[in-house]
């Protein structure tokens, strides 16, 4: 667990118990999606590619007694003055989990995880889609939920820039708010 999940995490366990996210019912659509955790960072490339702002934002879902995860980016080019839209990354991969705990403050396990490769589409696109879409986001297999446990997900991006010579750098991104209920 990183500092910023450590403190996303504290902050959300406050919240939750001021009223946080619980459900009664696993039948219920639940959704721990919010702004709060979204995780940005900024990518300065070599040459005269535009500087671009990567968003990530980790969901967790529950929906008929499953669990779902999921990380969902955009990126907007923050110069719009193209010179150079060639290759930006050698590699941009996202691996997100579904993850559990047995109460608020504990550690978690994974329960479920996926790896995404955008390389393609990063390089292809280099101005941003958008708005979410099924091409930005990886969505992990759904798992079955114990409401007697608390859920969440989380996601780690590897990514190696093209031409920089410093090699793959690793991203822990913040997690989803805590689900339990």
């Amino acid at each position: 667990m990183t500092v910023g999940k450590s403190l996303a995490t504290f902050a959300l366990v406050g919240g939750a118990l001021a009223g946080g996210i619980a459900f009664a019912s696993p039948a219920a659509a639940v959704s721990s999606c919010s702004d709060a955790f979204t995780h940005q960072f900024d990518i300065i490339f070599p040459g005269q590619k535009p500087e671009t702002t990567y968003y990530i934002e980790n969901c967790a879902d529950v929906t008929s007694g499953k669990v779902t995860a999921s990380s969902n980016v955009t990126w907007n080019i923050v110069d719009d003055q193209v010179i150079d839209n060639g290759k930006r990354f050698t590699s941009f991969k996202i691996t997100t989990r579904i993850e559990s705990r047995s109460d608020s403050g504990g550690s978690d396990t994974v329960v479920s995880s996926k790896t995404c490769d955008w390389t393609s589409l990063f390089n292809s696109n280099y101005s941003g889609p958008g708005e979410p879409g099924p091409a930005s986001t990886c969505t992990v297999p759904s798992v079955t939920y114990n409401k007697d446990l608390y859920w969440s997900s989380d996601s780690t991006v590897v990514y190696d820039i093209e031409g920089d010579g410093k090699g793959a750098i690793t991203k822990d991104l913040y997690g989803s708010p805590l689900m339990h209920g």
